[in-house]
C-alpha cells in the first residue's frame, strides 16, 4: 500500500460520488490520473421515481456482469470477470468489502488445507494473491489494511464500477430472465436502476435471488431426501447462528472490566464444552441465533450475542479463574453479527454429503474445491451449554465444485457464489467457509466472461462439454485448483518446449515445470504409506528444484523453430505446505510467516532468444506473490531463459510452471 492519492471533495457538494474504478490509486503500469463518476442531482432522473421516494434521485447504469455483495465470494467474483474484459458493477451494502473477513467482523479465512494441518491444499488464484499480498503489506495484522487491500484491489482495475453503502431491493424479471436490478444508497439519496447481461447473488442472504423469485432452500433436510447420514430425521427451517468476536490487548498494568447491567452473567456450567485458552482473539462458539431467522431477527441475535460477549469478557477478568487476565482489556468489539447459514439458492446440482465423500469424482464441471470439514454447529449455540459447540467430520480428501451448483435453476442469467451456493445443509458445512467461498466467486466471474464472449447462459456453458473444458483451463491458468484436471492448454507453448536448466536437485528435474501441475498435492503413495510431505523440495513431483549457487541458477526452454511470444507466465512456489491467513490469534499467527514466504523466488530476469540474441523482457526484484505474468512486444523466439538470482531466504530456486503465450489471453476484448 504505497501508492497514494488525495481527494478533494469540497467541490462536489451536491453531487452523489462513487469510485468508478479507473485509477483512483494508479496502477503499476499506467500514470493516469484518478477518475470519479459524478451525477448531477438534476439532471440523471430518466424514470419515473417510486411515489413513496420524492427526495431521491434515480440513478441509471448498465454492464456487462452485475455482482451483489461484496464479501469474499463478491470480490473475487467481479475481479475475475473484470481481469477478463468484462464491464462489472459490484454493489455492496456496507461502507467495507470483505464481509465476514472485514475488520467489521474479524474472522480469519480458512478452507481446504484445515488451518495448515492437510498440507498443501491452500487455495491458489485470486485468494492466495491477497493472502500473500497482506502478510507483505500487514505484517503487524492491522484488520483495516485487509480492507484497504481489497477495496484497492477493486477500485485499481478499470471495468469494476464500486457502489458501496448500497443494497438491492427489487429486480424486474420476464420470461425467467433478470432484465434489471434495484439498489439504493440512502447516504447519497440515489436509487439506481442497473440493467447487465449476466447477474451474481454473492449477498450471503440470497437478497438477490429472493427479490428476482428464484428458488431457494432455507434449513435442514432430513436424512431421506439426498441420503446424508449427517442429516436430521425430520427437515426443519434451523440453522447454524452467528458469532460476535472480540479482540483484547495486553497492558503494563492492571486494567479492571465492569460489564453492563445487560451482559448475561456467565458460570463454569456455561463453559463446559467452551474452552478459554488465550484472550486475544474470542471465540467463534459465542453463537446464537439459529433457532430464530438469522435474518429478520438480526437485531435480536446481535443484542443477545453482545450481552454474552461482554458476560464472557466478565468471566474471563472478575470470576477469579483468570488471574493472568489482570493486564488484558478489550480492544474491539464486534457490532455485525459474522452470519454463518441463511438463504441457499437453489441450481442445477445441488452439493451434497455424498458429493464431499467421493461423489464429486462423477461431476465432470468442476470448478473450485473445496475441503473443510462438515462442520456443523446446532442451532442453540451458546443458549445450550449441555450440547457440544460443533460436530466435525472431516473428509478425506478435498472436492471438486461443480459450475451447476453456482446458477440459479429458476433464472437462466442468475449465477451465485458463496454461502448461497446450491447445497443442502450438510454440504453447505463444509463449503460455507471463507477461502472455498472465494475459489467459488473466481469461477463463477471467470464462467460469467466465457458466457459473456459467446452469449449463452450458465446452464448452456455448463451442458457443453468443450465449453466446460475451456472454462477448467482458464481457471488452471489464473491458479485456480481443480481435482483431476491438468494445463492442457492449446495456446500454451512452452508445453512444446525442451526443458533444460543449469542446475536441479536430482530428484527435480527441470521437465518438472511441465507437468501440467502447479501444485504438490499430498496423495496416497500407490504402497499406501499415506501422505507424503510437501514441503521437502527433495520429494516435489511437480517442481523444479536448484540450489542457489553463486550467480543462481537458470531454467531454459527450447523450440525447434521460432515461436511467436508475447507473455510469459510463472508459478513460483509459495509453501503451500504452511498457513496462510490474517488473524488476531496469537496460537494461528505463529504458525503463519507474515512476510515473504521464505520459498518464493525473489528477484529474477527473463530473457528471449531471437535471432540468435538473447533480449531481456523482464528483470524483477522484491517479487512476493506466487503467480507471475510478463508481457511484452511479441517476438519470434525460439528460446526463453528464467535466471533466478535471490529467493525470500530458501536455499533452493523453487518454480512449478512456465508458461508462454502470443499474447495476454483474455476472454473478452
Amino acid at each position: 500500500m504505497d501508492r497514494r492519492h488525495f481527494l478533494s471533495l469540497s467541490a462536489l457538494t451536491g453531487y452523489s460520488v462513487f469510485v468508478d474504478a479507473r485509477g483512483l490509486f494508479g496502477s503499476p503500469s499506467s500514470a493516469a490520473s484518478s477518475s470519479l463518476e459524478t451525477v448531477s442531482a438534476s439532471g440523471v432522473a430518466t424514470g419515473a421515481l417510486p411515489a413513496a421516494e420524492p427526495n431521491m434521485t434515480l440513478v441509471e447504469k448498465e454492464c456487462d456482469f452485475l455482482v451483489a455483495g461484496g464479501g469474499m465470494a463478491g470480490v473475487c467474483a467481479a475481479l475475475s470477470a473484470a481481469r477478463h474484459g468484462a464491464r462489472v458493477i459490484l454493489i455492496q451494502d456496507r461502507s467495507r468489502l470483505g464481509g465476514n473477513a472485514s475488520s467489521e467482523v474479524k474472522m480469519h479465512i480458512v478452507g481446504a488445507d484445515q488451518h495448515g494441518s492437510r498440507a498443501g491444499w491452500r487455495e491458489g488464484g485470486l485468494i492466495e494473491e491477497f493472502r500473500l499480498e497482506d502478510a507483505v503489506h500487514n505484517p503487524h495484522r492491522a484488520w483495516e489494511l485487509w480492507d484497504l487491500m481489497l477495496y484497492d484491489k477493486v477500485i485499481s482495475n478499470p471495468n469494476i464500477t464500486l457502489l458501496l453503502d448500497t443494497a438491492v431491493y427489487g429486480a424486474s424479471v420476464n420470461a425467467g430472465r433478470i432484465e434489471h436490478v434495484m439498489a439504493r444508497s440512502d447516504k447519497t439519496e440515489h436509487l439506481y436502476r442497473i440493467r447487465a447481461k449476466l447477474y451474481a447473488d454473492c449477498t450471503g442472504d440470497s437478497r438477490l435471488a429472493l427479490e428476482s423469485g428464484a428458488e431457494y432452500r432455507w434449513g435442514r433436510e432430513s436424512k431421506a431426501e439426498f441420503g446424508e447420514s449427517l442429516a436430521v430425521d425430520t427437515p426443519d427451517r434451523k440453522t447454524q447462528g452467528s458469532s460476535i468476536l472480540f479482540t483484547s490487548r495486553l497492558h503494563d498494568r492492571p486494567i479492571g472490566f465492569t460489564p453492563p447491567s445487560w451482559a448475561r452473567k456467565i458460570t463454569k456450567d456455561h463453559l463446559k464444552f467452551r474452552g478459554i485458552g488465550s484472550w486475544e482473539y474470542g471465540y467463534w462458539w459465542i453463537e446464537l441465533g439459529g433457532m430464530y431467522d438469522t435474518i429478520k431477527d438480526n437485531e435480536r441475535i446481535r443484542f443477545e450475542l453482545l450481552s454474552v460477549v461482554l458476560g464472557v469478557w466478565d468471566y474471563i477478568k472478575n470470576s477469579g479463574e483468570h488471574p493472568d487476565s489482570a493486564n488484558w482489556a478489550l480492544q474491539t468489539v464486534g457490532m455485525i453479527p459474522g452470519k454463518r447459514e441463511s438463504r441457499r439458492v437453489t441450481g442445477d446440482h445441488i452439493l451434497t454429503q455424498g458429493d464431499l465423500e467421493g461423489g464429486w469424482k462423477s461431476l465432470p464441471d468442476g470448478v473450485a474445491i473445496g475441503g473443510w470439514a462438515m462442520d456443523d454447529h446446532p442451532p442453540e449455540g451458546f443458549d445450550d451449554p449441555d450440547q457440544a459447540p460443533f460436530r466435525s467430520v472431516k473428509l478425506p480428501e478435498p472436492y471438486n465444485i461443480p459450475l451447476g451448483s453456482l446458477y440459479s435453476r429458476s433464472l437462466s442469467n442468475l449465477l451465485m457464489a458463496g454461502r448461497n451456493l446450491s447445497a443442502s445443509h450438510v454440504g453447505f458445512t463444509s463449503a460455507r467457509v471463507m477461502a472455498t467461498t472465494s475459489v467459488m466467486g473466481q469461477a463463477v466471474g471467470t464462467a460469467a466472461a466465457l458466457c459473456l464472449r459467446d452469449g449463452v447462459a450458465p446452464r448452456v456453458l455448463r451442458n457443453d462439454p468443450a465449453r466446460v473444458a475451456e472454462l477448467q483451463q482458464v481457471l488452471l491458468r489464473d491458479d485456480q485448483t481443480i481435482r483431476s484436471v491438468r494445463n492442457e492448454d492449446p495456446a500454451d507453448l512452452a508445453r512444446t518446449a525442451r526443458v533444460t536448466a543449469s542446475a536441479s536437485l536430482a530428484s527435480t528435474p527441470p521437465d518438472r515445470v511441465l507437468t501440467g501441475e502447479v501444485r504438490d498435492l499430498p496423495e496416497l503413495s500407490e504402497a499406501g504409506l499415506g501422505p507424503r510431505p510437501t514441503d521437502d523440495p527433495s520429494r516435489a513431483l511437480h517442481r523444479w528444484v536448484a540450489p542457489m549457487t553463486p550467480g543462481g541458477p537458470a531454467l531454459e526452454l527450447t523450440w525447434g523453430a521460432p515461436q511467436r511470444i508475447g507473455l510469459i507466465q510463472i508459478t513460483f512456489d509459495t509453501g503451500f505446505h504452511r498457513q496462510l491467513t490474517l488473524t488476531a490469534s496469537d496460537s494461528h499467527t505463529n504458525k503463519i510467516v507474515r512476510g515473504p514466504q521464505p520459498e518464493t523466488v525473489k528477484d529474477y530476469t527473463l530473457q528471449v532468444r531471437e535471432n540468435g540474441r538473447w533480449a531481456t523482457v523482464a528483470e524483477v526484484s522484491g517479487n512476493y506473490q506466487r503467480l507471475c505474468r510478463h508481457a511484452f512486444d511479441p517476438v519470434l523466439a525460439d528460446a526463453v531463459r528464467l535466471h533466478v538470482k535471490a529467493t525470500n531466504g530458501a536455499d533452493e530456486a523453487r518454480v512449478y510452471e512456465i508458461r508462454c503465450y502470443g499474447e495476454t489471453p483474455r476472454l473478452l476484448a
